[in-house]
Parts: C-alpha cells; sequence; structure tokens
C-alpha cells in the first residue's frame, strides 16, 4: 500500500471481521459500500515499516485496523516530533487525501500492524457521491485540528506527569479512534516513543496517573477511568499539576 516494497507486497483483501472495524462502512448506502469493499486493501506491517513517507505521492486513505502507528516528521536539527499516535479504528491523512498533494508527515508502524487503505480514486468517488461518508470526513478533519493544536500544545509541556496524561488523553478519542474503547494495548515503551520521553519517566509518569485513579495499568495496556482528568492535566491533591 506504499512505495515500500516490503509492506507493498503483503497487500491482500481484508477479512470479514477486519472490514467489521472500520467504522465509516456503516455509513455507507449499499451501492457506495459496495464499491468500497471491492477496492479496499490490507497490508501487514512489521515494526518499523512505512506507511507514508514525506514527499511520497498519496495514493490511498489509510485506517489501521490492529497495531500502532506514529505520525511525525523530522526537523532539520535531526529531532522529531509527533503529530499523533494512531492506535485501532484511526483513519487518517484525509486532507492530504482530499488534495491530493505529497504527504508532509512519515507514518511508521511501532509494533506488527494491520494496515487499510482505500485507494485515492474510490477516496474522491465517495465524497462525490456519499452524505454519509462526507460527514464522516468532515468530523475527522474538524477533530483532526484539534488533535494537532493540542499536539502542539502537548510538545511544549515541561511538566512530564501532564505530557504522558495529555498524550494519552489523545489516544482515547472516540471519534478519531472509535476501536480503542476504554483499554488501550500500548506498552511503556511505545508510549515513549509517542510522547518523547524515556521509558523510565514515563513509567513514573503512569505511576502518578494510577495513583490519582485516572488510569489502571493493566497487562499489556492501559485503561482509562478518569478521561477528563488526563485531558485536563489537574488531579486531586497530592499529585502533581502544571
Amino acid at each position: 500500500m506504499t512505495q515500500d516494497l516490503s509492506l507493498h507486497h503483503r497487500r491482500r483483501s481484508p477479512t470479514r471481521d477486519e472490514l467489521a472495524g472500520i467504522p465509516w462502512l456503516a455509513l455507507l448506502q449499499p451501492e457506495e459500500r459496495e464499491r468500497a469493499v471491492a477496492a479496499l486493501l490490507v497490508g501487514d506491517a512489521m515494526s518499523g515499516d512505512y506507511v507514508c513517507r514525506v514527499g511520497r505521492p498519496v495514493t490511498y486513505w489509510f485506517g489501521v485496523v490492529e497495531g500502532l502507528l506514529k505520525m511525525s516528521n523530522d526537523h532539520a536539527d535531526g529531532s522529531t516530533m509527533t503529530f499523533a499516535g494512531l492506535p485501532p479504528g484511526g483513519w487518517f491523512g484525509e486532507g492530504t487525501a482530499v488534495k491530493r498533494e505529497p504527504y508532509r508527515y512519515n507514518v511508521q508502524a511501532l509494533r506488527a500492524s494491520t494496515v487499510a487503505g482505500l485507494p485515492i480514486d474510490t477516496f474522491h468517488w465517495l465524497l462525490d457521491h456519499s452524505i454519509g461518508f462526507n460527514r464522516f470526513v468532515m468530523h475527522q478533519l474538524n477533530e483532526r485540528l484539534g488533535q494537532f493544536i493540542a499536539a502542539r500544545e502537548i510538545d511544549r509541556l515541561s511538566n512530564p506527569n501532564v505530557r504522558v496524561a495529555r498524550s494519552l488523553a489523545a489516544l482515547f478519542n472516540p471519534v478519531l479512534y472509535p476501536g480503542v474503547g476504554e483499554v488501550l494495548r500500548i506498552t511503556q515503551q511505545e508510549l515513549a516513543y509517542l510522547v518523547g520521553l524515556s521509558r523510565q519517566r514515563v513509567n513514573e509518569a503512569l505511576a502518578v496517573l494510577e495513583a490519582q485513579d485516572a488510569i489502571r495499568v493493566e497487562y499489556g495496556g492501559l485503561r482509562v477511568l478518569e478521561l477528563d482528568a488526563l485531558r485536563s492535566g489537574f488531579f486531586r491533591r497530592g499529585g502533581e499539576q502544571p
């Protein structure tokens, strides 16, 4: 699904269960859904595979069926700015797809992931013919704008605990990532990559958030107990505040 041959050669048709996890298919009329399903492909990305690269032409609109991706860009000084983590259920790059412009960001798999791709011509056909699809894309664009503004704010936070809290809250956005639910399957190292902190510092921040009953660390992931507390970054007395 990209110019990267290793991933490109792992394309296949989606299974019934994979199709059931694509949120916008349910919004289509029968003819629209039939066309979309016939065009959809999925690829099995290995950890480190690139789904999108800066400067490459857009060929698909992508979504995460399973796994975890990172959307980021590299600065001239060698540093990396992470725009978003992309958990299951998340579709991304709609702005690039609408404008048919080259990618301005990299998207890379942080673990073995299943990624769905809707060909760009089918994407535009649905924009031209489907009210339900248009509404979905419009909501995506609106939520994405808020997400990127929040990402800029998070990048400037000096308090690591608040930085981790706000980053976690972004991953539990029910509009952008309906496949996450209340439990996010993520390791501390993966979260460290997304937040831009060391694994040890992320572990310390998670301990603070758990002590504040904002999250619960479970085997293989995190359960959110107080999403509003994560979004605000303010906790009960005894927890650090910005």
